[in-house]
């Protein structure tokens, strides 16, 4: 029978009286430079559902669930012919450009014309317009502000229309009622505990019996909130289960493991808004709420929500590190604050409400610097800046800098190691899941950077650090669960770049890695256990070695460059797990798409600062039987010492040969190219960066990577790889487990 109803068989088909709205998640937030237009190529990252008795209910919900900085159909500043060239070809922008060519009076038929609409759905984006200036018309009634919402508009978007507080909208309207998923249409009584919010009458929840507790879901899967997330949200409802306490999950993500609807004891298909996290409390009274394993989603949800359940007399508790350390976490100068208390370090720092001020803050640091404006022209966020001049033509044609849009400047620390420690944390012990090394130096987004555990090259004395600057930090935060944090170690001495009490990208990795499923343990600890009753203390220790690398969407954007930065642009990751740094390095790229080379050509093109670097890299290629190929500057160094080199010509000479057409012909197996900031050299990578993308060609853009790549090769020239079951390395090593 059909696990929904219990009844019914295959042969019945369903019935649904509600109507379900799928839309994409585009990543052209963090690629602006991308063609952003939609074909027969897929360039979303993820998408949303969401579910409501009317198609512009649906809609409303999915469109509010994206998490694009917009409550609903916002007016946008379009000139009439970019307005024109929204409705003609179709961008992830073109939702919103029906609703505003509809407020400015075109006429359906037109805008069907333009694109291939069907007029059905014209009409309804019409009927949401026409709401908007109902609200706009004047102070709603309790009737039009129930029409409102059953409308899917969300109280965010009603308060600046009507003129009201978002708050007051909240008192105003009436209580929605939540729906049961059941595939009959009310025919049958369903079993499931799955569930949508509408505006209609008739309630269809009871609420859970028991002591239970409600964890918010990560959303759709975009740049730097993954499936990562999902991943810890499935772990703690398991651990919930395990407690005898009741799990239910809100998140509006269909692909996700979460949103089946037989994982939880109840699923709530919902966007992750203030809003609707207080629907669902206010209809289920749980006992507390989990915010650590969605992300930054969630954790921007900690302090309002912490606000909103005091103001509305509910005993529903914030389960895990309190609202105010995630807030002193978040906040940059009361982390900054907590940190000098300390005696923490931690790299110069500075705010620039001004052009000039921002150029004396990047002067007293000193050149390189890291500089993140708060408002961005174009798409193009944070950037390493290394010199004054570089920083007027960035500030000039990239960011707006204002009272209001302050310019964040932190000293780069070039040459540094960057690394990720994970953590739990019950209030007064730590136990550190593991200290991961980055394999691309302190600049490359962790989430874009190769990592390895245990660390490679990190003397005791910097690790004993490590482990004692968390264990303060988790002490002064008063952390009760996850925590990562990020560091770098320049000249022997460790920095704290920042600290996040919630769950990150590298958990389910670190957790494969040690055998110890960390988000299981938080969040037993966070339901009252400490880490002595689960059997875990101070360290997870491995004799194995576990590389995480990232995998990128560089074949699906074409024409997006592949320099690595502090931007945020991989999709996914992969972890290769061996005896040896080189085997594991090697199967993690292998699985990334980017089998690394043993016979063939490398092309070689480095920046100055990296040339002493690179040539005992490329010895051991020449060593290993690869054939080396150089631009002019990179071979003069190399022959210089004794590396044997092919000269080849720039790509901007238009001379043969040179790298695009070595890479045509099959003779190139691996780039190696550190991006310089001459215009010339920085066009000349771009296309062979784009060109190897294309061709599937393994591309390293730093000399970390390099040597990582080298050591690979040596390592696995001997013979094949390997292979046996995860579970019996933790085997070997004795792993500790979770206990319960």
């Amino acid at each position: 029978p059909n696990p929904v109803t219990g009844k019914t068989m295959a042969a019945f088909e369903p019935t649904i009286d509600y109507v379900v709205t799928k839309i994409p998640r585009w990543p052209f937030d963090k690629f602006p430079t991308v063609d952003a237009r939609i074909g027969t190529s897929m360039k979303s990252t993820g998408e949303v559902m969401a579910i409501g008795r009317t198609i512009e209910e649906s809609f409303m919900k999915a469109l509010r669930s994206l998490e694009v900085g917009k409550a609903g159909l916002e007016p946008e500043p379009w000139a009439e012919e970019d307005l024109l060239e929204e409705l003609r070809e179709p961008t992830d922008k073109r939702m919103y450009a029906v609703a505003e060519a509809l407020r400015r009076g075109y006429p359906a038929e037109k805008i069907a014309a333009l694109t291939a609409w069907n007029p059905f759905f014209i009409e309804k984006v019409r009927n949401l317009v026409l709401m908007e200036g109902r609200l706009k018309a004047g102070p709603p009634t309790p009737d039009l502000l129930a029409e409102a919402k059953r409308m899917g508009f969300g109280d965010e978007y009603i308060a600046p229309l009507a003129g009201l507080e978002e708050y007051k909208v909240r008192s105003m309207r009436r209580r929605h009622t939540y729906k049961m998923v059941d595939t009959c249409g009310g025919e049958f009584e369903a079993r499931t505990p799955y569930y949508y919010s509408t505006y209609e009458e008739g309630e269809e929840v009871v609420p859970l019996a028991g002591k239970k507790v409600l964890i918010v879901g990560a959303g759709p899967i975009r740049i730097a909130q993954g499936v990562e997330f999902d991943y810890c949200t499935v772990a703690g409802i398991f651990a919930l289960r395990e407690e005898g306490v009741g799990a239910i999950i809100v998140n509006n993500n269909p692909e996700t493991v979460s949103t089946d609807f037989d994982i939880s004891d109840r699923l709530y298909f919902e966007p992750l808004l203030l809003e609707d996290i207080l629907n669902i409390l206010e209809a289920e009274r749980p006992w507390g709420v989990i915010l650590q394993f969605g992300g930054q989603t969630s954790v921007n949800l900690a302090v309002p929500l912490q606000e909103a359940i005091e103001r509305m007399g509910l005993d529903t508790k914030i389960l895990g590190t309190p609202p105010e350390s995630i807030d002193i976490a978040e906040d940059r100068r009361k982390f900054e604050a907590l940190m000098r208390k300390h005696k923490v370090l931690q790299p110069e720092a500075g705010t620039g409400f001004s052009f000039d001020e921002v150029k004396g803050i990047a002067a007293k640091i000193g050149y390189p610097v890291i500089v993140r404006p708060s408002y961005v022209l174009g798409g193009r966020a944070m950037q390493i800046v290394h010199a004054e001049d570089e920083l007027e033509e960035y500030m000039a044609s990239a960011v707006k800098v204002s009272r209001n849009h302050p310019v964040l400047v932190d000293k780069y620390l070039s040459h540094a190691i960057e690394i990720d420690v994970d953590a739990v944390a019950d209030g007064k012990e730590t136990f550190i899941g593991g200290i991961q090394e980055h394999i691309e130096e302190a600049g490359v987004h962790s989430g874009d950077a190769a990592c390895v555990l245990p660390s490679q090259t990190l003397p005791p004395k910097v690790l004993d650090s490590v482990r004692d600057i968390t264990r303060k930090i988790c002490k002064e935060l008063g952390v009760v669960g996850l925590v990562n944090l990020q560091l770098a170690v320049k000249d022997g001495v460790v920095y704290v770049l920042e600290a996040n009490p919630r769950a990150s990208r590298t958990v389910p990795y670190v957790s494969k890695a040690i055998g110890v499923p960390l988000a299981k343990v938080a969040t037993k600890v966070m339901l009252g256990k400490s880490l002595k009753d689960l059997g875990l203390k101070g360290e997870a220790t491995i004799d194995h070695v576990a590389v995480k690398a990232p995998v990128f969407p560089f074949q699906k954007l074409p024409g997006v460059d592949t320099i690595l930065g502090p931007e945020m642009r991989s999709t996914g990751e992969v972890m290769g797990i061996d005896t040896t740094l080189g085997r594991a390095y090697y199967k993690a790229m292998l699985a990334a798409g980017n089998p690394l080379p043993s016979e063939g050509g490398v092309y070689v093109t480095v920046r100055d600062e990296d040339k002493e670097a690179i040539v005992p890299i490329a010895r051991s290629l020449v060593e290993f039987g690869v054939r080396i190929y150089a631009t002019r500057g990179t071979a003069s160094f190399l022959k210089e010492h004794g590396v044997e080199v092919t000269t080849v010509y720039r790509i901007s000479e238009r001379q043969s040969p040179d790298a695009l057409g070595l890479m045509r012909r099959g003779e190139i197996r691996l780039v190696i190219n550190t991006p310089t900031a001459s215009s010339g050299a920085r066009r000349d990578g771009y296309m062979m960066r784009r060109l190897a993308v294309d061709m599937n060609i393994p591309f390293i853009t730093t000399i970390q990577g390099a040597r990582a790549a080298v050591r690979a090769i040596e390592e696995t020239r001997s013979g094949e790889l390997s292979v046996k079951p995860l579970h019996e390395f933790h085997r070997a090593k004795g792993s500790p487990r979770v206990a319960g």
